[in-house]
C-alpha cells in the first residue's frame, strides 16, 4: 500500500463518516508533508504534543539522512519518535482499527506503511477494595475497568516468564479487548485451547462485561446453575492460576472469569487463607448449613405443616396452630406470598439510589413485615421462616440468584409431594450437578468423586506447609508445587 498523505486521510474521514471527533494535522518533515490523525476524545493530549507534535516540530532544523520516504519513516522511528513503541500497519483497515482503539497515525506522503504510536487517554478510577470483596486481613487491591491496569495488578505478583498472557479481540463493532492469562508449566494445554478456541469463535457485535462470555464458555449454557468462576481480586485470581485455573480479563470490567470451576470454590474465601485452620472449619461447615437452609427451609416448612404435621414435637405443634390461628391463606400460599414479597423488597432495594436504600430497607423489613402480622395476613413464624431463609442466601452471594430459583421450587414441591417430594428433589440436584464436567474437572469434586488429596482444603483447611501440592480436582500439568526454606 503507498500512501498519499492527503488523499488516504480523506479515504479514513470517509470510512469514519466524518466523525467530528476525528482530528488530524499536517506538518512539514524534510520537505516531506506528513499528516497526523487522532481520536481527539481518547486521545492524551499532553502526550500527544510532548511526545509527537513537540519532537517533530524541533527537530526540523536538523541536517537529515535524506528526503525519501524511506529515510523519513526511518528517521521518524530511530530518533523522533524513539520513545515512543511505533507500529506499522501495511492494510488501511487495520489502522482504522488502530486509530479507533486510541493510536495516533502518522501518514508519510509517499510512504509504504503507515506508522503509528500509542498515546492513548487512560481515564479510570483508582484501584481499591472491591464492594463484593470485602476481607478482614489480606490485600485489599481490587481490578477495574481497565485491561492493562488489571493485567498490571497481576505481573506485580507474579514476576516470571512461566506467565502467559494471550489477548484477542472480541466483536464486531466494540472490538472489546479479552485477556487470557495462565501459567505455562501448570495450566493444562488442551483446556487453554479449549477455551482460547470458543472465544476466538465468538460471533457478536459488542462484549460489555465479562458476563457476555460465559454463555459461549459454559458446558452447559441453558442450566440454572453456575458453571464459570468470577473474582474482583487479583490476589485471589493469581491463587486460583496457581491452582491449574485459566483467568479471562475482559477491558471494561472489574470482573475476572476462571476456567475450570468447581462448587466448593464459592465455599471459600480469601479471609480463610489468612485464617487458623479450626476457625475456617467452623466457618465452612456453618456456610454449608446456610446454603442448606435458604433452599430447603421454606419447603420442608411447608411440608410439615400440610403433611407431617404430627412428627413435630407437642409444644410446637401447639405453637404454630396458636399463631397460625385466623389466617386466612394455605401454609404454601403464605410462604409462597412471603417470598415473592422478600424478591420485591430486594429488587426495590438494589435499584434504589442510595440515599433512600435505607429507608427502604427499614419500611420493608419492619414496616412491612410487622403490618402483614398484625393484620392477620401472614403468621410470625412464616415471617421467621423465609427472612431466616432470605439472609442465608447471602453467606454466598455470587450464587443468590440460583437459590432463590431453587427455593421457589422447593416451596412448590413441598406443598405438592411433601417431605418425599422434598427429598427427591434434592437427591435430584446432587445427580445433576454430579454430571457436569467443568472442562475436565468434576462439578462436585472433591466430594463426587472422592479425592483425597484436595480433602486437606475442603471443610477443614490444613496448614500452608502441609498443602505440598496442587488440587487434583482442576486439571494441572504440575501437581507437586515447589516449596523451599524451613520444612520443620
Amino acid at each position: 500500500m503507498k500512501v498519499d498523505a492527503v488523499n488516504t486521510k480523506a479515504e479514513i474521514e470517509s470510512k469514519l463518516h466524518n466523525s467530528s471527533d476525528v482530528k488530524s494535522r499536517t506538518v512539514q518533515f524534510f520537505k516531506t508533508k506528513i499528516v497526523i490523525m487522532y481520536v481527539a476524545d481518547i486521545t492524551d493530549n499532553f502526550l500527544f504534543n510532548q511526545t509527537l507534535i513537540y519532537p517533530l516540530t524541533t527537530y526540523q532544523n536538523a541536517v537529515g539522512t535524506g528526503t525519501t520516504a524511506s529515510d523519513v519513516e526511518k528517521e521518524l522511528k530511530e530518533k523522533v519518535l524513539a520513545n515512543q513503541e511505533v507500529v506499522e500497519f501495511e492494510e488501511l483497515q487495520q489502522a482504522i482499527d488502530g486509530l479507533l482503539s486510541g493510536k495516533t497515525l502518522i501518514l508519510i506522503d509517499g510512504a509504504q506503511k503507515i506508522l503509528a504510536c500509542d498515546l492513548e487517554l487512560i481515564t479510570t478510577r483508582a484501584v481499591m477494595e472491591p464492594p463484593t470483596s470485602v476481607v478482614i486481613k489480606g490485600p485489599r487491591e481490587g481490578f477495574n475497568e481497565s485491561i492493562k491496569y488489571n493485567l498490571a495488578l497481576i505481573r506485580k505478583r507474579v514476576r516470571t516468564d512461566d506467565l502467559v498472557v494471550k489477548l484477542l479481540e472480541i466483536g464486531e463493532l466494540t472490538k472489546t479487548q479479552v485477556g487470557v492469562v495462565y501459567f505455562n508449566s501448570v495450566a493444562d494445554k488442551n483446556v487453554v485451547k479449549q477455551i482460547i478456541s470458543r472465544l476466538k469463535s465468538i460471533k457478536i457485535d459488542g462484549v460489555l462485561d465479562a458476563h457476555y462470555l460465559i454463555s459461549y464458555l459454559q458446558k452447559k449454557p441453558k442450566s440454572l446453575f453456575k458453571q464459570i468462576g468470577d473474582v474482583e481480586k487479583p490476589d485471589i485470581l493469581v491463587g486460583k492460576m496457581l491452582e491449574g485455573r485459566i483467568g479471562i480479563l475482559v477491558d471494561g470490567t472489574p470482573i475476572a472469569l476462571t476456567v475450570p470451576f468447581v462448587l466448593i470454590e464459592d465455599l471459600q474465601n480469601s479471609d480463610d487463607y489468612y485464617s487458623q485452620p479450626i476457625r475456617v472449619m467452623l466457618v465452612r461447615i456453618l456456610r454449608l448449613l446456610g446454603v442448606i437452609l435458604a433452599v430447603v427451609l421454606p419447603g420442608v416448612y411447608v411440608a410439615l405443616e400440610i403433611y407431617h404435621y404430627k412428627i413435630l414435637p407437642t409444644e410446637f405443634l401447639v405453637t404454630i396452630m396458636n399463631t397460625t390461628q385466623g389466617i386466612p391463606f394455605s401454609p404454601f400460599v403464605e410462604i409462597f406470598f412471603l417470598v415473592v414479597l422478600f424478591e420485591i423488597l430486594y429488587e426495590a432495594n438494589l435499584r434504589m439510589p442510595q440515599y433512600f436504600g435505607m429507608a427502604m430497607s427499614i419500611v420493608g423489613a419492619l414496616i412491612l413485615g410487622e403490618t402483614t402480622v398484625n393484620a392477620g395476613l401472614v403468621s410470625p413464624p412464616a415471617v421467621m421462616i423465609v427472612a431466616l431463609s432470605g439472609i442465608t442466601f447471602y453467606i454466598i452471594p455470587s450464587q443468590a440468584a440460583q437459590f432463590s430459583v431453587l427455593r421457589l421450587c422447593a416451596v412448590v414441591i413441598g406443598a405438592c409431594l411433601g417431605l418425599y417430594g422434598m427429598l427427591i428433589f434434592c437427591v435430584f440436584i446432587l445427580s445433576y450437578l454430579a454430571s457436569f464436567d467443568s472442562y475436565k474437572s468434576a462439578y462436585l469434586a472433591p466430594t463426587a468423586p472422592y479425592i483425597k488429596n484436595d480433602q486437606q482444603d475442603l471443610f477443614k483447611r490444613a496448614n500452608i506447609k502441609e498443602m505440598r501440592k496442587r488440587p487434583k480436582s482442576i486439571a494441572n500439568n504440575k501437581q507437586n508445587q515447589n516449596r523451599r526454606g524451613n520444612e520443620n
